[in-house]
């Protein structure tokens, strides 16, 4: 979880975030991500922390000692200040998306269901870091890893990964334990690992597995995204409830248990909450209905954290 010292970026979005119910229109997911993305980056442009927008374009502010070759004398002109354009190696970041496709991602009460809006979201950290040249791979996984796209940055990368996301989730159960050790033994490399699933699994072993993604020198963001349905049990009328995930039925009367259902509901979410902060992770809520430009500044926070260790880890050599 974030402390008070690593705050997220402030941004100012241009004309108010995007309603989900609205952005779920558009068929298409890159469309769907443009949209967010650049919302969010005309906001940034006008955000008061001005340096901190030029840290997310491919120029940085010219320094005393850089080659002059490599001023940009266009931007000067529009903006009366020295910039050099910055090289791969300088913007390159790895990051691994983590996408849950198990059945109960199909559950929704909002028109769309929670995996159009985890697909969307994963569309839409996908492209922005793909603008910044960061390398970008994805791993679906139901019970264990499904699809594995390794993070890359080049030509047609990026178009490969939206076609992979327009699968819908045809998984079974959720088992996060052995998806998540799949991905830790293929890991070689520093990176941020971004988790992004409804967290609708027994936890007895998810703190081990997360603690071992953190142990080999990830930045782990867990998005935990969850239909507002699920959060408030808001049913007045007895009815049929089905296990997506099982295919078993249950005649509830919701009126009598949602005071129970809410109190272990509301122990499970804790008890995430408890695992992440314990491990140093980055937990972030996002209800369906949330716009999806509140997941974007968590991502800038923890890549800009990680772009400074990596200075730190290089300067020290």
């Amino acid at each position: 979880m974030a402390t008070p010292d690593h705050r997220s970026p402030h941004f100012e979005p241009a004309a108010g975030f995007i309603d989900p119910a609205t952005l779920m229109h558009l068929k298409s997911l890159e469309l769907r991500a443009k949209h967010v993305v650049e919302g969010f980056m005309t906001g940034l442009n006008r955000s008061p922390y001005h340096g901190f927008s030029v840290e997310f374009t491919e120029y940085r502010q010219y320094t005393q000692g850089d080659d002059p070759r490599h001023m940009d004398w266009k931007l000067f002109a529009r903006s009366d200040r020295y910039y050099i354009k910055r090289f791969e190696d300088e913007t390159n970041l790895r990051c691994l998306m983590l996408l849950d496709t198990s059945r109960s991602m199909n559950f929704g009460s909002t028109g769309y269901s929670k995996s159009e809006y985890a697909r969307t979201l994963a569309a839409t950290l996908a492209y922005f870091l793909n603008s910044q040249r960061d390398a970008v791979g994805l791993a679906t996984f139901s019970s264990e890893i499904e699809d594995y796209i390794p993070p890359r940055f080049r030509v047609g990368h990026l178009r490969r990964m939206l076609i992979a996301l327009e699968r819908a989730a045809e998984g079974t159960s959720t088992h996060l334990s052995k998806p998540l050790e799949q991905i830790a033994e293929r890991l070689n490399k520093r990176g941020m690992l971004v988790l992004i699933s409804d967290l609708l699994a027994p936890l007895e072993t998810l703190e081990l597995s997360l603690g071992s993604l953190a142990a080999r020198g990830q930045e782990v963001i867990v998005f935990h995204v969850l239909d507002p349905e699920e959060l408030t049990f808001d049913y007045a009328v007895p009815e049929m409830f089905e296990d997506l995930e099982s295919g078993d039925q249950l005649y509830v009367d919701p009126v009598a248990v949602r005071t129970e259902y809410l109190k272990r509901f509301g122990k499970h979410l804790e008890s995430i909450e408890v695992i992440c902060s314990r491990l140093g992770l980055t937990y972030h809520r996002l209800p369906t209905n949330s716009p999806l430009e509140l997941a974007l500044p968590e991502v800038v926070r923890v890549r800009m954290q990680s772009r400074g260790n990596s200075r730190t880890r290089i300067a020290r050599r």
